[in-house]
């Protein structure tokens, strides 16, 4: 593969972070965490951005077809 094609790759996951980072900040993540779980509930957090940015752009790179 051409260096292009990791730049567009790399470009598509870091967008996807952004998105989905900014859509899970709309969520009120107080509601479904115990109190004294702070570490537990960020890194809860964490997970489900990192787990929503793959796969959200996992399939805008399918859509695209680039591999």
């Amino acid at each position: 593969m051409d260096a292009a094609v990791y730049v567009v790759r790399a470009a598509v996951y870091i967008a996807a972070f952004i998105v989905s980072f900014y859509a899970l900040s709309a969520l009120n993540f107080n509601r479904f965490v115990k109190q004294g779980y702070v570490l537990q509930a960020r890194l809860l957090y964490w997970i489900l951005v990192l787990s929503l940015a793959y796969l959200s752009g996992s399939f805008v790179l399918a859509l695209i077809y680039i591999h």
